[in-house]
């Protein structure tokens, strides 16, 4: 996967705006999808931390592009952390983290906290309550679990996306797979493979210890 397509991933998915913007005033929500969304935000806020495992696919449009990447991705409450190749996003809600190994470099920011962008744990919290209209689409199977998929539209109109595709898995009340569609026929696909909750994290595993990296280029935006 090319500097390009990983720069599209983490951007595009990980930690893109998906909830900016102004909440429109037409339109409503289907219940029962909230319901589902609902009992998804619940479970993970009861956790003291998820350690899960993903697949990142891309497909370009046309299917110009057609590219995937493993990652894990680590939360305790607002902190995380992405690995994912070669590269690693970190943040302890204070300071983030880019951590390129190909290229042995670091590049620090402070973190917004007016930002209304995604990050993991808001793709397993309430990311969609306030900047997206929703609905159930029904149920389907897969390997044996029983999925709630649910299609969600931004209401904010001028984002790049159109749609967002989500599916649940009911048993758990966990996010399985979550699509994201471009207007220029890009698609986004993160699926979770495994999901640890309250998986063994430590606060160190949060910030970027240069000290571990010799010769690293630190670049400081902050």
């Amino acid at each position: 996967m090319n500097r390009m397509i990983k720069k599209t991933v983490f951007t595009g998915l990980i930690l893109c705006g998906l909830m900016g913007g102004a909440m429109a005033q037409t339109g409503k929500n289907d219940p029962k999808a909230k319901a589902v969304l609902d009992n998804v935000s619940k479970k993970f806020k009861s956790l003291k931390s998820v350690i899960a495992n993903f697949v990142l696919k891309v497909e370009g449009a046309n299917n110009s592009v057609s590219d995937s990447r493993k990652g894990s991705v680590y939360v305790k409450g607002t902190k995380y952390k992405v690995v994912m190749g070669d590269q690693e996003i970190i943040s302890d809600n204070k300071t983030s983290w880019t951590f390129a190994k190909d290229v042995n470099e670091v590049t620090i920011n402070n973190v917004d906290q007016s930002s209304q962008g995604m990050t993991p744990a808001k793709i397993f919290t309430n990311f969609y309550d306030k900047d997206f209209l929703y609905k159930l689409n029904g149920e389907t199977t897969e390997k044996g679990k029983v999925l709630q998929n649910i299609e969600l539209t931004p209401t904010d109109k001028s984002k790049p996306f159109f749609k967002v595709l989500i599916d649940v898995d009911k048993k758990t009340s966990t996010l399985a797979r979550m699509k994201v569609f471009e207007k220029n026929g890009n698609r986004y696909t993160y699926e979770i493979n495994s999901f640890q909750p309250n998986g063994a994290v430590t606060d160190d595993m949060f910030t970027f210890d240069a000290k571990k990296h010799p010769g690293v280029e630190v670049v400081d935006l902050r």
